[in-house]
């Protein structure tokens, strides 16, 4: 019988990539969410791209919290066979919330994570995949970033993601027989190629993408560039863009590689090695949905840095695993999603 899965989060943008990947992959999988920013008919959709009935056993979604015991309990009971490993994406992620709401952050990222690892050690299981973030690098003092880098995040946001890192090394090195990746993602973006899931952010969007996306299918009157003066060679900030698909499969490599090994620590960058302008991503999507993008540049963020990009090196080496989509399938798939869906999954 194929390995059961929980998957905390797995409604959300990347967690429902990543759960289509792993299903089609002949996992179970049990999905924790409370939909607090995502969506019941996401996981519908991944249902019916996997090729699942209705009722199909190999995925079970149990709405609950990941601060509650009493949710953990029962996602590790209702499994069909005992839970394997777990794939942590279960947090929140805007950074301009985070400085306004620090409590609610570090009480879902933080004592959520806490919560998780005390459930998992009760019902016996030592494997976890957890979603970490590049944001924890902070300005970066060199360009591709090694997972060396200090540690040195500049908002709550990425002071909670660090947080768990270290939670999740001092219990692994507290008791033999811990597995542990901590993938820090660069820029997540795109769409499955079916146009069926995607992005769709709660409220105004906080990333370039989702907010591009909305501007081209007339959601939205026109994307703000913050800054033209950039050191960069047209002057707008440089970021390491990751198709949602490459990222899904960079879990999947993870998890088997934990899952196959002597129990380890990992700690990994996901992201292509390549940087792309805000320019160069307005040109590419441009050409993806076949009309201008209207946008204007308005003054730097506190905060931003000139160029943010991944060493990935590391993760071709452990994982064996790259990243195969370039920006302009990202753009093309990103359309497709945001084309089908333009109100997202509340159509």
């Amino acid at each position: 019988m194929s390995q059961t899965l929980l998957i905390t989060g797995g409604a959300g943008f990347i967690g429902s990539h990543t759960c289509l990947v792993l299903l089609e992959a002949g996992y179970r999988l049990v999905v924790l969410d409370n939909f607090a920013n995502s969506s019941v008919e996401a996981l519908r959709r991944v249902a019916e791209l996997a090729g699942l009935g209705p009722d199909d056993p190999r995925l079970q979604v149990v709405a609950g919290d990941v601060r509650s015991a009493e949710d953990l309990d029962r996602a590790f009971r209702q499994a069909p066979t005992p839970i394997e490993a777990v794939v942590h994406f279960a947090g929140l992620k805007a950074v301009g919330e985070s400085v306004a709401e620090p409590l609610i952050y570090w009480d879902v990222n933080v004592v959520g994570s806490q919560r998780l690892l005390a459930a998992m050690r009760a019902h016996g299981c030592r494997t976890v995949v957890f979603s970490s973030s590049a944001t924890l690098y902070g300005l970066p003092e060199q360009v591709p970033i090694p997972e060396t880098a200090p540690v040195q995040p500049i908002n709550p946001y990425g002071h909670t993601k660090a947080a768990v890192e270290q939670l999740l090394r001092d219990v692994a090195t507290s008791e033999p027989g811990w597995r542990v990746a901590c993938l820090r993602y660069f820029n997540p973006v795109g769409a499955h190629p079916s146009g069926r899931i995607g992005e769709d952010p709660n409220g105004i969007p906080n990333n370039l993408f989702p907010f591009l996306t909305q501007v081209a299918v007339g959601r939205r009157n026109q994307l703000q560039v913050f800054g033209d003066d950039w050191p960069t060679p047209d002057g707008t900030g440089v970021r390491d863009y990751i198709h949602v698909m490459d990222l899904a499969e960079g879990h999947q490599a993870a998890l088997e590689t934990l899952l196959g090994a002597e129990p380890q620590q990992l700690t990994l960058n996901l992201g292509s090695g390549t940087g792309h302008s805000v320019l160069d991503v307005i040109e590419a999507f441009a050409q993806a949905c076949g009309r201008p993008i209207p946008y204007s540049v308005v003054a730097r963020r506190p905060g931003d840095a000139a160029r943010t990009v991944a060493d990935p090196s590391l993760a071709t080496t452990r994982l064996g695993w790259r990243t195969r989509r370039s920006l302009t399938e990202i753009c093309r798939d990103g359309w497709a999603w945001q084309s089908a869906n333009p109100s997202g999954y509340t159509r």
